[in-house]
Order: structure tokens, then sequence, then C-alpha cells
């Protein structure tokens, strides 16, 4: 697992060839980066500004991750999350996820996106012509990661572990 807040960019290449390098368990990696843009309910933003906690959103990154893995068989697991003042198209965010069957690397993918937009702490303030607010939390982004409240998989479901079943079921009726 790799946790990092910085202010600096990454390089996505780079972390995403790190994340499985010299681990032959690891059958996928799913990726999610995102990026600042350079709209917000209709109004032009010209930049946006992240700011956290030193130490305490590290470890509520840490305890995301560490569900993720309680929830899925990861072998690998990186969030990157940039602080301070984004351009649009500026990375702000990079989650990866790797495991050996696909889908528990997307899935896992999916969860973390979600409750790290939800429960990380990182407060955001957009620049707009109408001046700089901050962005209150969206309903939306509560539902996203409400399904995964409701829905705890068992850490072998819906990983591809069927598929292989299900082949060689049909190869047998052959």
């Amino acid at each position: 697992m790799v946790v990092r807040v910085q202010r600096e960019d990454f390089d996505v290449g780079a972390e995403l060839t790190a994340i499985s390098a010299g681990n032959p368990r690891i059958g996928g990696v799913a990726s999610f980066i995102g990026l600042v843009r350079d709209v917000a309910d209709s109004a032009g933003v010209s930049a946006m500004t992240l700011e956290h906690y030193p130490g305490m959103t590290e470890k509520q990154l840490a305890a995301i991750v560490a569900e993720a893995e309680a929830r899925w068989p990861l072998e690998a697991c990186l969030i990157i999350h940039r602080y301070g003042r984004l351009a649009p198209g500026d990375r702000i965010v990079l989650v990866a996820t790797a495991s050996a069957h696909r889908q528990a690397a997307l899935k896992s993918c999916a969860f973390l996106i979600d409750w790290l937009k939800t429960r990380a702490p990182f407060w955001k303030a957009e620049d707009t012509a109408d001046g700089a607010s901050w962005v209150a939390a969206r309903q939306s982004d509560d539902a996203a990661a409400a399904k995964w409240e409701r829905s705890a998989p068992s850490p072998l479901a819906g990983e591809g572990r069927g598929e292989g079943s299900a082949r060689s079921a049909q190869q047998k009726k052959s």
C-alpha cells in the first residue's frame, strides 16, 4: 500500500509501472485519474485550491485502503492526492489497485475513489469570475459512497473466478 499527499505532480506511467513491478501474481491493474475541470455548476473555474490536515489526511487514506484490502484480494494499492493551487487540466488524484483478477481491481478502485471523495479530509475552493468559494459536499458523491455501505462484498465475490469455471464446464460438455 502506498499513500502519498503531495504538492507536486506525479508521473502516471511511472506510478502504474511501479505498482505491479516484480509481482507476477498481478493479473490486472485498475486506475482512476482525477483532473481539475474548467467549469463547475455552470461557472468557469480558473483555479482550484485543495487544503488538508497533514498526518490526519494520510491516516484516513490508509484506513480507506485497509477497508478495500479487507473487501478484495489486492496485491497492491496506491493513492496519490495533491494539494495546493491547481489549474484546469492539472492532475489532482491517482488511485490504482492491482489484483490477480480484473474484477477485484476494478471494484476496489471504484470503491476507493467513492470513499476518498466523502471520507478523506480535503477541502476545495474554486476560483471563478465571482471570486473564490468553498465547494460543498455533493449529494451524488454521498450516494456513490453509500452503495458500498449497503453492499459489503465478500473478498472473493466478483473477481472473475467463475469465468474460468464456466469455460471449464463448457469445455467438459463438448
